[in-house]
């Protein structure tokens, strides 16, 4: 059993609902058949699942460059609710760019390119898409190959925006994220102060990295905390349904509690495609009793080859 008085903000974050195609599962089911995802039939989706996040309280909203028109969509929100704007928290990502043409079939949906010079294309684009600067700005998946760490003249830049008042961070992906988690705190901990990392019943490997980091201070954000589909009543294995069951919870309901109970954590994302699936995370993953937490770790790299293997739908 898990005790803990400690339940992290939610937020809502754009991934699957700023572009046609996404990787997680029955995008047909909430979305309709592809041909139905034009730019303004999501962009009046990313609009009420706004409305509906800022009338359940919550109050960080996570975009991308690589989200297709995410940053668009929540910029022409914010122009229409401007009273909104100093009562969120905005964050954004760069080092991915959108290159799926609106396409869903496209061979090659996203793009990664950690330089000096996709960064000084891409923080214009943001700031033009959004109306503005976001709270946070990171680095997209930073992975222990990427030259992000270690290039003076980038690391030089990321200061430059640091200094006008965001705050700069990585996000991580892969099964080395608490090796990176680490590095960045270790390397550059005046400059980052901010990470997004992907943790999830199945696959919580970088969780003592990310500790470390909220104990030196750092914003905490978790994302994909439903595995992009499989942690949902329709797809997770019958020994997470039963604890789910226990706790009177839907298995979607579950995996949120649990990542809101980590102690370490400041932000949650749903990544919801419906108004159903983002009120049942907000109003459904506080469970008042003690959550039971079996151990259902698979391994990082187990995890991960499976995540690399899901198709673009």
């Amino acid at each position: 059993m898990q005790e803990s008085a400690h339940t992290a903000e939610l937020g809502f974050g754009l991934a699957a609902v700023g572009r046609p195609a996404y990787i997680t599962s029955d995008r047909e089911h909430d979305l309709g058949s592809p041909t139905a995802r034009s730019v303004a039939a999501m962009e009046s989706r990313v609009h009420a699942l706004l409305d509906t996040a800022w009338a359940l309280g919550i109050r960080y909203l996570d975009a991308a460059r690589s989200y297709g028109r995410a940053e668009e969509f929540l910029g022409s929100w914010l122009a229409a609710h401007p009273d909104r704007r100093a009562s969120l928290t905005i964050g954004s990502k760069w080092g991915y760019e959108y290159v799926g043409g609106w396409d869903p079939g496209a061979a090659l949906h996203e793009r990664k390119e950690h330089t000096l010079a996709m960064l000084d294309r891409q923080w214009p684009q943001t700031l033009a898409a959004l109306g503005g600067p976001p709270d946070f700005y990171l680095i997209h998946s930073v992975t222990p190959e990427s030259p992000a760490l270690t290039d003076a003249a980038l690391l030089e830049r990321i200061g430059e925006i640091r200094d006008t008042g965001v705050r700069v961070g990585i996000s991580t992906s892969g099964p080395r994220q608490a090796e990176v988690v680490d590095r960045a705190r270790n390397e550059h901990g005046d400059l980052f102060s901010v990470v997004q990392s992907t943790w999830n019943l199945f696959e919580p490997s970088a969780g003592p990295a990310l500790a470390r980091a909220h104990d030196a201070g750092w914003t905490v954000v978790l994302k994909e905390v439903l595995a992009n589909g499989w942690l949902t009543d329709a797809h997770a294995p019958t020994v997470v349904r039963d604890a789910a069951r226990t706790a009177s919870l839907t298995v979607d309901e579950y995996a949120f509690a649990a990542a809101r109970r980590q102690e370490w954590v400041d932000l949650v994302l749903s990544g919801a495609a419906t108004d159903d699936q983002l009120r049942r995370g907000a109003e459904r993953s506080d469970p008042a009793d003690p959550l039971p937490m079996p151990v259902f770790a698979i391994g990082p790299e187990t995890y991960w080859q499976r995540r690399s293997a899901l198709d673009w739908a």
